[in-house]
């Protein structure tokens, strides 16, 4: 049977590392760190470069990955190569289920939150308008990706260049002002000054920050489709973690030159609305959540992207529900149409449990945002831990420091996680859909 094309080239992988990992949080992540950090600026840049190691080490870990084991869906491969056909399959499930299409859900809502407050709405945050347009954009982009899969990477690669666009102004116009105006050395002084007496809050503002750089790990799903995918991929993945980090340290630089820290802490989001008018005049608000709507779509599309081909990685294995469906391709399209129907009936799922995890219908509210996260690093390590033992070709650095910080990165996320008061919760919806899982996994099944 004839698969998924190559259709995609190294910029497209790019975007999707860039692009999913730059979402809405980047604009209003700023005040927390540096709320948790209790507005001391070193401590808050410190929290950022940690917070990275989760993402740029594992990235490059991953690229090496990348550059000997391909098939469809690259988790599924390295787990499947690593541990077994068993692992693979419930990580695959695992990653589809419960991590990328509930969050294409609930991106949909944010999206369509951002829309509505640029729209002026006073209360979006449960309109019935917001939830009607966050079903007409969960629509809208797995229609894009199954009916023209070139014309959703294009617009990847589109909405990624533009949500840089307000990053990149901040970052160089704030910095440069905030050292003419004395603002950045005002902060940086008094941040040496009580360095010693904040350190105790470090911790939670790594784990703030670690959470903001979630999202690279999308471009391994396309891994069969990206053109000369062992070499591109890698790349993009080194390449796309280096942006990403370069990004975030900048824009944070920008917003923290633009205003005093302790403006921030006590303005909380509004910060970035404030030092986005004091840059650029008074329409800079409404302009950059115009920005942020376009942001949280091309994280959306990314997402919604790779939900469609997990169900199909498994079916072409022969296993999962309805295999001999979910691997059908059409030949028009080149795009599986029952895998992703199957990803859109249950990311609209999600986002009716979502409604009423907001609502808290049953009393408690669900984190769908944070129970993929979380779990997916804890999996991580297992990847790292056989890299180590297995890739034997390799240098000292190569086999050994650059995953020890990768799993360093992932214990910092996991720990975020577990400190989480609601973390039984979590645990007991993940073990549930693995043991869904299971069910439809077949013994004996062909290559």
């Amino acid at each position: 049977m004839e698969g998924l094309k190559r259709k995609y080239g190294l910029f497209t992988a790019i975007a999707m590392v860039v692009g999913v990992v730059i979402g809405s949080g980047v604009f209003f992540k700023a005040d927390d760190v540096l709320t948790l950090t209790e507005g001391n600026l070193i401590l808050a840049l410190i929290a950022w470069g940690i917070g990275a190691f989760s993402m740029i080490f594992g990235s490059l870990v991953f690229a090496e990955f990348a550059s000997r084991i391909e098939k469809a869906n690259g988790i599924v491969d390295y787990f499947e190569e690593a541990y077994g056909k068993v692992a693979g399959y419930l990580v695959g499930w695992f990653n589809g289920v419960l991590y990328f299409i509930p969050l294409s859900a609930i991106l949909a809502w944010v999206a369509s939150l951002y829309t509505m407050i640029l729209l002026g709405s006073s209360n979006p945050s449960n309109s019935i308008w917001t939830w009607l347009l966050a079903i007409g954009y969960l629509i809208a982009a797995y229609i894009m990706n199954y009916f023209a899969p070139i014309i959703s990477g294009r617009f990847q690669v589109s909405t990624t260049l533009i949500k840089l666009i307000p990053l990149t102004l901040i970052a160089v116009v704030g910095t440069i002002s905030g050292f003419l105006n004395g603002i950045s050395v005002d902060n940086f002084t008094m941040a040496a000054n009580t360095i010693g007496s904040k350190g105790g809050t470090l911790a939670s503002a790594v784990v703030a920050s670690a959470f903001a750089y979630e999202g690279w790990i999308v471009a391994i799903t396309i891994n069969s489709e990206i053109k000369d995918s062992k070499k591109n991929l890698p790349k993009a993945l080194a390449i796309g973690a280096f942006i990403v980090f370069l990004v975030y340290i900048t824009y944070f630089l920008g917003i923290a030159g633009t205003l005093p820290t302790e403006v921030i802490v006590e303005n909380g989001n509004e910060a970035v609305s404030m030092a986005a008018r004091q840059l650029f005049g008074s329409l800079a608000s409404t302009v950059l959540t115009a920005f942020v709507v376009i942001s949280c779509l091309g994280t959306l599309n990314g997402l919604a992207l790779s939900s469609i081909r997990i169900p199909y990685s498994l079916a072409i294995r022969n296993n999962g529900p309805f295999p001999s469906f979910l691997k059908r391709l059409n030949t028009k399209t080149n795009m599986p149409p029952f895998s992703a129907l199957f990803s859109f009936v249950i990311a609209m799922g999600y986002l009716l449990i979502w409604y009423f995890s907001i609502n808290e219908t049953f009393g408690v509210y669900i984190g769908l945002d944070e129970i993929p996260i979380v779990m997916i690093y804890g999996l991580y390590v297992f990847l790292y831990v056989w890299y180590m033992r297995n890739f034997k070709d390799l240098n000292i650095f190569n086999r050994f420091v650059k995953p020890m910080c990768a799993i360093l990165g992932s214990l910092i996320v996991f720990y975020g996680g577990i400190t989480n008061p609601s973390i039984g919760v979590y645990l007991l919806v993940s073990f549930l859909v693995l043991g869904i899982g299971l069910v439809f996994y077949r013994k004996d099944i062909a290559d």
